[in-house]
């Protein structure tokens, strides 16, 4: 009897193991939904919350921060999926006004003809246009110390009189400039233009499209000369100058050399904290704009143009721009 008890017992645990342990299995089954669930992938959407899509399209100097501003969104409104295509500010007002999306990107001030077909827009950051040098260049040094003053700029952009980097740099050099502009109708362009009390039609140079075509040039280019956005000319993981680069710091006073108070081309934190102190000049420093045709009636429309004026503004910094103050959210 004794061995009949010792032997159901041995039975009767072996039976609660293998119960135990197919209970855990199903239990990690059941849970694998959710240890999965949230990585990388939108929440589901609940009854009731916003349903629908919103396409953008316009300035690459905002692009980078739009595709944050529409993935934080998406993930708060799962059922909303938000489109945003580069291809300059033109491209953006055109877009809009034709009706082909919702928003359109601008980095400059609307034209008058814009406004009067319907343009509508409202500041949503801040950044700036910088010039950019290639690191191998042979006078690579003078330029940092001497810089760009507004005049030596409007006589390689506008007028034609500096052909020269030896020009440019006040040294013994006949080494040409290459000047690199915009191909696209962009705020880019129309902003450093402004600076030099002039318009993008009328900058030299090769055009390039976009600001990633501007940086490549430039990069490849050691006699290279060009502009562009400071999202595109610093590193987003280092915060420094992109390979190959180096920022061509602005002659503020004109004085033929970069004193302290004007060396702040270091890193992206720095250029930003030289705007907001209005140490660096405006222009090329900008608002940068989303417009709309006409007042936004659309829902979804609102409720992200709201989300971008109110929470989107803690992602300007992070991504390299500047946040706008209340004042400043003004339709034009």
């Amino acid at each position: 009897m004794k061995k009949n008890s010792c032997k159901e017992k041995a039975i009767r645990h072996m039976l609660y193991i293998i119960r135990s342990r197919v209970t855990k299995l199903v239990i990690v089954f059941l849970l694998l939904p959710t240890l999965f669930c949230g990585c990388g992938r939108k929440p589901a959407a609940k009854a009731g919350d916003l349903q629908g899509n919103i396409a953008v399209s316009g300035a690459f100097a905002l692009y980078p921060l739009m595709l944050r501003w529409a993935d934080a969104f998406s993930q708060q409104h799962p059922g909303v999926t938000i489109d945003v295509s580069a291809g300059g500010s033109g491209k953006g007002v055109t877009d809009v006004l034709a009706g082909q999306v919702d928003l359109g990107m601008v980095s400059r001030d609307l034209k008058a003809p814009e406004r009067q077909h319907g343009a509508v827009a409202v500041a949503v950051a801040r950044d700036a246009v910088v010039p950019i040098i290639n690191i191998r260049h042979p006078l690579y040094r003078q330029l940092l110390r001497r810089g760009l003053s507004q005049k030596v700029a409007c006589g390689i952009w506008v007028t034609g009189t500096i052909k020269t980097w030896g020009q440019a740099a006040g040294v013994n050099s006949h080494a040409l400039i290459n000047v690199y502009t915009r191909s696209d109708a962009c705020g880019a362009a129309e902003t450093f233009a402004s600076w030099l009390k002039s318009h993008q039609e009328d900058l030299r140079g090769t055009g390039v499209y976009g600001d990633p075509g501007i940086v490549r040039q430039v990069a490849n280019d050691p006699y290279g000369l060009g502009m562009c956005n400071i999202s595109y000319a610093f590193d987003d993981q280092t915060g420094r100058p992109n390979e190959g680069i180096a920022l061509f710091p602005i002659d503020t006073d004109g004085d033929g050399r970069i004193s302290k108070d004007e060396q702040f081309y270091a890193s992206k934190q720095s250029l930003i904290k030289a705007i907001q102190d209005g140490r660096y000049p405006s222009p090329p420093a900008r608002q940068l704009f989303v417009v709309s045709k006409g007042k936004p009636q659309n829902v979804i429309v609102k409720a992200f143009l709201r989300f971008i004026l109110e929470e989107g503004q803690k992602y300007n910094i992070p991504a390299g721009f500047i946040p706008v103050h209340e004042k400043q959210k003004v339709r034009h």
